[in-house]
């Protein structure tokens, strides 16, 4: 082998590391995004449960007569 052949090949083996760290990075970058898509789909469903309970506070209480800001108001936690 001649000098300017092993010059290449220690060259190429400086990029192959860049480039497998470039890789595990792009791939724990994707992990961190799956894991908060996760995490926010699982907090839509709370807010969907919770939004069912106000919902249904507004509607009893709108069938004891009173008015529906009235009724939105006390399920606030107003008077």
């Amino acid at each position: 082998m001649t000098e300017e052949n092993k010059t290449d090949k220690k060259k190429c083996n400086g990029k192959g590391k860049a480039m497998f760290t470039y890789g595990i990075i792009q791939l724990g970058s994707n992990v961190v995004s799956a894991v908060a898509l996760a995490a926010i789909a699982l907090s839509f469903c709370s807010f969907k449960q919770e939004s069912k309970v106000f919902n249904e506070c507004v509607e009893e209480i709108q069938a004891t007569g009173r008015s529906s800001s009235d009724a939105v108001r006390f399920c606030n936690g107003g008077k």
